[in-house]
């Protein structure tokens, strides 16, 4: 595996063009333009990252082109941004170049741009951004915004799991309430494992002809999300409401009894919810639910499309001594007019149990002065007997370089559950990074 001419290239065009910036910026002001001494006229960070993942069990994926593989990349992320001088108006560009070693392709990963402008209690931003909303650890359930499970189960960085979204957003500050609004006229899918590095559960993979239909661009599907939210009796408080689509895909074919075209789509969708975080016994306590009006399948009668659902959690974080924190949730889905699905399931066709409910923890452990840090993260699903478990050491060699690994681990007693239908799939991974 190696590192791409073009990242070569763009790393050597840096090194030489960031001190002569750095000394132009430094220079005195010239006719009408005016350089704050020692600073660029644009702030620039970033990091180099480069990462391995190899399955460990064996086992090959029938479309997989690597072997064993299942990750080898190299990272080249760039962050500019800039305010103007009353704070009023600022832009944001986050963007990544990368190489994958196992297509042995180069492509760019555009995850953020936006503008932004403040007036008073008013905040707009116009353009891609990564917006997180809830309290879950993991579980989203108010945070309807698109994910990329891949990278999850790939091993990159967490911030990797999140996908921005190409909106407009509005923020609202008062002292009775706080609002949050989004716009989002270009809908975004979670980004799904591939069959390619990936094992899971698709009763239609051999159907011969698969296609994608995602939700057209155009005013009726134009996804809207509101928040308001506010400090009452200690919690802070969160209302939350949703009209869009689900961002996972669901499936359906041609013909059940001879099907020649399966096709994934994304239902239509509006959820309503709450979230409620605060400090208790030295600890946080966090809640949340929200409840999913399938709109597609309000009669719960249609078996390609997910019925209606009510989903809840409830956790809480606490630090047991010095540099050691742990925190535990308990998720659950409840499906309404289950009755309904059952019957609309043909023959031989997996039955999903009306409720399912998720048990997690994640240990946290730093040492030597917080250069070590140490964490596992596990799920176990106790209706569905199936777990995951996800261990990760982190080594901080210097204030900018820094290592770590860390495995992806499940299992289950059915290939049809969440965390099951990956057994095959465990893996181990590595990588390096250099922030600068």
């Amino acid at each position: 595996m190696r590192l791409p001419v073009v990242m070569l290239t763009i790393m050597m065009v840096w090194g030489i063009s960031f001190p002569a910036m750095a000394q132009e910026a430094q220079a005195p002001a010239v006719g009408n333009s005016t350089v704050v001494e020692g600073k660029l006229p644009i702030e620039v960070h970033g990091f180099l990252l480069g990462i391995f993942t190899r399955r460990t069990t064996g086992e090959k994926p029938v479309k997989g082109n690597a072997g064993n593989y299942v990750l080898g990349e190299e990272r080249l992320r760039l962050d500019l941004s800039e305010t103007s001088e009353s704070g009023t108006a600022m832009f944001q560009v986050k963007g990544d170049i990368f190489h994958d070693s196992i297509d042995d392709k180069t492509d760019t990963d555009l995850r953020e741009a936006y503008a932004g402008y403040t007036h008073g209690a008013l905040d707009l931003r116009l353009g891609r951004q990564i917006v997180t909303w809830g309290v879950g650890d993991l579980f989203f359930i108010n945070d309807v915004f698109p994910k990329d499970w891949e990278s999850f189960f790939s091993g990159r960085p967490l911030e990797y799991l999140k996908l921005g979204v190409d909106s407009l957003r509005a923020r609202y500050s008062s002292e009775p309430i706080n609002a949050e609004f989004l716009l989002i006229p270009y809908f975004t899918p979670d980004n799904m494992p591939s069959d390619k590095r990936f094992f899971f559960f698709n009763p239609f993979s051999s159907v011969p002809d698969q296609r994608e239909v995602e939700p057209k661009s155009s005013y009726s599907n134009t996804e809207l999300a509101l928040r308001l939210y506010r400090q009452a009796a200690d919690f802070d408080l969160s209302l939350y409401a949703f009209r869009g689509f689900w961002h996972s895909p669901a499936m359906k074919v041609d013909n059940p009894a001879s099907p020649a075209v399966a096709t994934t789509f994304y239902p239509a969708l509006t959820v309503y919810g709450i979230s409620a975080q605060r400090n208790i016994s030295g600890g946080v306590l966090s809640l949340e639910t929200g409840y999913y009006d399938s709109r597609d399948d309000r009669k719960g009668d249609d078996p390609t499309v997910p019925n209606s659902q009510w989903r809840a959690l409830i956790g809480y974080q606490y630090q047991l001594w010095e540099d050691f924190t742990a925190g535990v949730q308990a998720y659950s889905e409840y499906m309404e007019d289950y009755g309904a699905y059952r019957n609309s399931l043909p023959p031989d066709a997996p039955i999903q149990d009306r409720f399912r409910g998720v048990l997690s923890t994640r240990l946290t452990q730093f040492l030597q002065y917080q250069t070590w840090k140490l964490t596992v993260f596990t799920a176990y699903s106790p209706t569905d007997g199936d777990y995951f478990i996800q261990p990760e050491v982190s080594y901080k060699i210097t204030d900018n370089l820094s290592v770590s690994g860390g495995a992806n681990i499940w299992d289950g007693a059915q290939e049809t559950t969440f965390f099951g239908q990956f057994n095959k799939s465990d893996n181990v991974y590595v990588s390096a990074r250099f922030d600068f």
